[in-house]
């Protein structure tokens, strides 16, 4: 009967995951049963059931001697942890409520009372049963360190509660009055240079603001009259200004020198709409014709479209000058090659029901035109001139903005160089600038970026 307890011994001691029940208690046992008694059946992390191999007695050429034993840390040895299935229950469950939000202001005042709960139900505090606890916040990358790693694939939807960067003021950022402004729907009396300056035409005067000094400059004036401005167009350099006339004239004006260079007559009608391509210029007149015009040469007519039965309210020639689109009022918009290629529309376009005179070309897609119609039509309409298949319309597209302020309906609208400013001019006979695109002021203020602030400024062209 010896033997066979002997090698129950044995076969218990092999048992690495099994606490030895037959062997002297250790010191540190015998020690911590003294000071509380209670702490042997406690399932706390910190007094394990089970213990390591050296703690017990084990059979040796010299009996009566064993091994000095070290007590496990809390949470187990580190080779061999002990846990309950209780245990590891609770850890199951920090770590599936790790990313669950806090509530931060009742945090500090309930962290008291879960603690007395747990040790209450638990026999031990809860957070001391965590498997493992990373704490403090990540150290910024060394200035000047580069990550060399790339991002293959990264896909994340955008809230729509997300607050926009972009800041539009509702309020215009400079008030101009432009007294004997014509209001008249077909014509064309702003552009905007390269160069930032704002030309503007005041019955038979043109005038230009250099919208970075804030300096009104008088260019030109119609000798008769009874005659008057009818539209205006900036050379891509933005040191030339052409300039169509109700006589039936285009005028070339060097504007730094403050000279007018020639004057072409080709059209029957007046000019209403004015289109640069490198040294081709386009005119459309309330014949329904459109002229192309090359400036280099004497006899600068080169061709005539013919297309429209009534007034060339719009002209645009593509970014990649490509494609020239047009707008009458006729309700029609033709798509046109280049000189070199023909004279017949490459596409008709009729699904408008009033003038067309807005039209712009995609600056970053130059294959995209937008068209917009005018009263009786109220509709803004996006085709994509490889195929020229309608794609969709303005009621479809979400509106970023209103701006109101003028007092009449809005006649022409045109953008800033830097693509920050939009210029309005109206029936009110006032011209507005919005700074549309800016940075928020708020933002701005934290930034430090901010170097004064000023309301409106009324100022006159004239």
């Amino acid at each position: 009967m010896a033997q066979f307890g002997f090698e129950n011994d044995i076969h218990s001691i092999l048992k690495l995951d099994m606490p030895i029940t037959n062997g002297p208690m250790a010191r540190w046992q015998r020690k911590a049963s003294s000071s509380s008694a209670s702490s042997l059946n406690a399932l706390s992390p910190g007094k394990s059931a089970g213990v390591s191999l050296g703690s017990s007695k084990t059979p040796s050429k010299t009996p009566g001697k064993n091994k000095k034993s070290t007590p496990s840390k809390v949470g187990g040895d580190r080779y061999i942890p002990t846990r309950n299935s209780k245990q590891m229950d609770v850890a199951s469950f920090l770590l599936s409520k790790e990313n669950e939000p806090v509530d931060t202001n009742n945090a500090t005042g309930t962290s008291e009372s879960q603690k007395a709960w747990s040790i209450a139900l638990n026999g031990y505090n809860i957070e001391d049963a965590k498997i493992l606890h990373l704490g403090g916040k990540p150290l910024n990358a060394p200035e000047g360190y580069q990550n060399n790693l790339k991002v293959l694939y990264s896909q994340g939807a955008t809230p729509a509660s997300v607050k926009k960067t972009r800041y539009i003021s509702s309020t215009p950022d400079r008030i101009l009055d432009a007294p004997e402004l014509r209001n008249d729907f077909y014509l064309n009396l702003l552009d905007w240079s390269s160069r930032n300056i704002l030309a503007v035409a005041l019955h038979n005067s043109v005038y230009l603001l250099d919208a970075t000094q804030g300096d009104v400059t008088l260019l030109m004036t119609l000798e008769r009259e009874e005659d008057y401005i009818c539209s205006l167009s900036w050379t891509k350099e933005g040191t030339y200004l052409a300039i169509g006339t109700s006589d039936c004239k285009i005028q070339l004006w060097d504007v730094y020198n403050q000279k007018r260079l020639r004057s072409m007559n080709s059209h029957t009608s007046r000019v209403v709409s004015l289109s640069w391509n490198d040294h081709v210029l386009s005119s459309g007149s309330r014949s329904g014709h459109i002229h192309h015009h090359d400036v280099r040469v004497a006899d600068h007519h080169i061709a005539t479209l013919t297309g429209h039965t009534q007034e060339v309210c719009g002209l645009q020639w593509s970014p990649d000058g490509r494609y020239l689109a047009s707008g009458g009022n006729d309700n029609m918009v033709y798509v046109w090659p280049r000189v070199q290629e023909g004279s017949q529309p490459v596409r008709s376009l009729s699904e408008h029901q009033g003038a067309v005179k807005a039209l712009a070309w995609c600056p970053w897609q130059p294959n995209l035109l937008a068209s917009g119609g005018g009263t009786s039509d109220r509709h803004i309409r996006i085709w994509n001139s490889i195929g020229f298949k309608f794609i969709w319309k303005y009621p479809a597209l979400t509106r970023v903005a209103e701006l109101n302020g003028h007092e009449d309906r809005v006649l022409s609208l045109i953008l800033s160089p830097d693509a920050s400013t939009v210029a309005t001019v109206a029936g009110d006979e006032t011209i507005r600038l919005w700074k549309s695109f800016e940075m928020d002021p708020v933002k701005k203020a934290k930034e430090g970026l901010v170097k004064s602030t000023r309301g409106a400024i009324s100022q006159s062209i004239r």
